[in-house]
């Protein structure tokens, strides 16, 4: 009787190791490319922003929420006035989760800071996300559309790799580091792109890095760095077009999810529909 109560207690043992809860994820949303406006009506190439935001966010409530996190990785405005970056804060604190905001080409970063996000001010941020690090670079040159990252910033990115190799790291910025094939957007790509891989390569951890600005979705392995390029929230650009061409599927938001042994799970979800007609033949904006 004894031998049996001790092998039912190894058998209990032995379930509750297996159900014992594992660390949960981290739970991360990235949106891109929102180009809003102060104007609730304003569009751009046809499309209501603020309407077209608000279609990816049902979504994202639908599918993939709550979130721990979101990441919004650039071209928030697109007018350059405070309405409109007071908007988007009033509502992302409607949405009660917490928001780090990147900037991008066309941002106004004082106002992004002053109206949106303090914190933006810095060229590059780490922001703990459960087991994992992320850092948010800024790859803004002020007045052109094209980016740089600062001299200051790859040094960081060197004293980050040295300084926390054990944890796994996503890097987010709003220019692309590699050629998306497409003649009009690559000449808007990160300018020192070589050194910023080169910077990016010496960190163990690090599980990829990914951009807005392009409209498209991608998954590069350039440099033994993977690279992820999230959709707008608004129009999407035509991939491998020579010039300025729109493309027809819809917006949409990146999911990630991070889990504490280091591995990334990571998609893009697109709604079903653009809230109005979108016209395809145009020259650029």
């Amino acid at each position: 009787m004894a031998a049996q109560d001790a092998q039912t207690a190894r058998e209990d043992s032995i379930g509750q190791d297996r159900r014992a809860p594992t660390a949960t994820p981290f739970r991360l949303l990235q949106l891109s490319d929102l180009h809003l406006y102060a104007d609730p009506e304003r569009r751009l190439l046809g499309q209501n922003t603020r309407r077209t935001l608000e279609s990816v966010l049902a979504l994202a409530q639908a599918r993939y929420w709550p979130p721990d996190a979101i990441v919004l990785t650039g071209d928030l405005v697109h007018d350059e006035l405070p309405g409109a970056y007071r908007f988007l804060r009033e509502r992302l604190d409607g949405l009660g989760i917490p928001y780090h905001c990147i900037p991008g080409n066309h941002d106004r970063l004082d106002l992004l800071v002053g109206q949106l996000d303090p914190t933006a001010a810095s060229g590059l941020r780490r922001v703990a996300a459960g087991a994992w690090d992320l850092l948010l670079l800024d790859s803004v040159i002020p007045g052109e559309a094209g980016g740089r990252l600062h001299a200051t910033v790859l040094k960081g990115l060197a004293e980050a790799a040295r300084g926390a190799p054990a944890r796994p790291t996503l890097v987010f910025l709003h220019h692309h580091l590699a050629p998306m094939g497409s003649r009009w957007i690559d000449t808007m790509q990160v300018a020192n792109a070589t050194a910023a891989l080169a910077a990016l390569a010496l960190h163990p951890a690090l599980r990829a890095v990914i951009c807005g600005h392009v409209h498209q979705e991608a998954d590069q392995q350039v440099a033994g760095v993977r690279l992820l390029a999230t959709p707008s929230t608004c129009v999407q650009f035509l991939p491998g077009s020579a010039d300025f061409s729109l493309d027809p599927r819809t917006p949409g938001y990146r999911w990630l999810t991070l889990h504490a042994d280091g591995h990334l799970e990571t998609g893009v979800e697109r709604t079903d529909a653009y809230p109005e007609p979108l016209t395809i033949a145009t020259q650029g904006y």
